[in-house]
């Protein structure tokens, strides 16, 4: 039976959806709000998503884009929407949903666009995937300049670099910056997503095979080592590579030869190795997971990539630049952030670094209706956990109530210290629907 989530703040008509799907022979679930619906793709496997366009914690969009880094299997997401919105629904499709569907939902319809969406087997490339790969903005931070410092000295050398950092840093684009300022810039530069890679798989992808070696070796094929000859290899998150086949690599590293699987003979080769990982290296060492040897063969020089809230200045060009992609992208004409939006932006702590940030940018150009990102366009974003104990505590439930918003509004943002965001969570509420009380009872905004 294939499984359907729905994603809907108005309980009443995802419930409808839902009975709808159930009495069509799918197994629906349904959540009403977007923390819920990641956890439950998270722990089930589903074979569409149905949400809504705006959700009370966030919107389909983030939720899109939270799906293409944390699920590996592409799932088709189909984005439900009013009349008004259906020019920003059709403007989703190109940031990766398959299709939209315009409220009130005709059955027919419905069940048109499921039958599609389900028989489609199109793999898309993950949305912004290509730009990471050309020119970034550089950012010009005392930390990050120190970075690029380093990578101009280490960049001619023969030496492998191991490159430090979390996840969303840009450690990819760091390394494509070394390649390009290095002696084999003229050679291929060839990524490896070394978590993506089994220990059954891992010889072939790397070091290639011979035909018949093996069920589904139908032809020769070249490992990675011989496709970068002469260039450079970059092995992402080496970290997760299973202990198996880091002897293997060991061997190539020192000998500067691989064996294809089904060869007796070796195969010489020549390739500069840039690692990277957002692991705790010398924690792995000592849990058994990670080679010691090998470590110190790949680390012959390092880099650590400074995240997002420690350079927190770059936050300004990063976001301008990722404006530029996003209104190229869309068709939009967006000139950047207004001030006090950007202020928001800037008290984020942005775990996910440069990469959630690029999805945050390309989700409020896809919003903005005027030629800046305003505050109301951001999405909700969760509180630094020293902000929630700080603002939590004395009211626990704090939520609006008809009788007496406006002096509800009121404590809520001498609560929040004035940050909108903090008030409209307090509240229960959306920051959307905050603006518009406080507009409606003439509060200055």
């Amino acid at each position: 039976m294939r499984k359907i989530l729905i994603v809907e703040d108005d309980a009443a008509f995802g419930a409808m959806i839902q009975t709808w799907l159930k009495k069509n022979d799918f197994e629906a679930t349904l959540s009403t709000r977007c923390a819920q619906a990641k956890r439950e793709i998270a722990s089930n496997s589903f074979d569409l998503i149905l949400t809504d366009l705006r959700l009370p914690d966030g919107d389909g969009i983030m939720l899109m884009a939270w799906v293409r880094e944390h699920i590996k299997r592409r799932v088709p997401i189909i984005v439900m929407t009013g009349y008004a919105e259906v020019q920003t629904a059709v403007s989703a499709m190109k940031l990766g949903a398959f299709d939209y569907l315009k409220k009130p939902i005709s059955p027919a319809v419905l069940e048109e666009k499921i039958e599609a969406a389900l028989s489609s087997k199109v793999e898309r490339e993950e949305p912004g995937k290509a730009e990471e790969k050309g020119e970034m903005v550089m950012g010009k931070s005392r930390l990050i300049q120190r970075l690029y410092k380093h990578i101009e000295l280490v960049a001619p050398t023969k030496f492998s670099v191991l490159i430090l950092g979390e996840s969303g840093t840009g450690k990819e684009y760091i390394a494509r910056l070394i390649h390009e300022r290095s002696l084999r810039k003229d050679k291929p530069f060839i990524a490896v997503d070394c978590g993506s890679l089994s220990k059954e798989l891992a010889p072939s992808e790397l070091f290639g095979h011979l035909k018949g070696s093996f069920t589904s070796a139908i032809a020769n094929k070249k490992g990675v080592f011989e496709q970068a000859k002469g260039g450079t290899v970059f092995l992402d998150e080496v970290g997760n590579l299973p202990y198996e086949v880091q002897m293997q690599l060991l061997r190539a590293l020192q000998e500067q030869k691989v064996r294809p699987v089904g060869s007796a003979t070796d195969v010489s080769v020549d390739v500069r190795i840039i690692a990277a990982t957002n692991e705790d290296v010398e924690k792995a060492i000592a849990e058994g997971r990670f080679r010691q040897d090998l470590y110190h063969r790949i680390n012959e020089f390092s880099l650590d990539v400074p995240p997002l809230r420690e350079r927190i200045d770059d936050l300004q060009a990063f976001a301008t630049y990722f404006v530029s992609q996003a209104n190229e992208e869309l068709n939009k004409e967006v000139k950047g952030f207004s001030d006090e939006a950007l202020s928001v932006l800037k008290q984020q702590r942005w775990s996910g670094n440069l990469r959630e940030l690029r999805n945050v940018v390309r989700r409020c150009v896809l919003f903005a209706e005027g030629d800046k990102v305003e505050v109301e366009d951001l999405p909700v974003f969760a509180a630094p956990a020293k902000e929630i104990k700080e603002t939590a505590a004395q009211e626990p439930d704090l939520a609006l109530n008809p009788e007496n918003e406006r002096e509800q509004i009121v404590a809520a943002l001498k609560k929040a210290r004035g940050n909108k965001t903090v008030a409209a969570r307090l509240l229960q509420i959306d920051r959307k629907t905050l603006y518009n009380k406080m507009h409606l009872y003439g509060m200055e905004l």
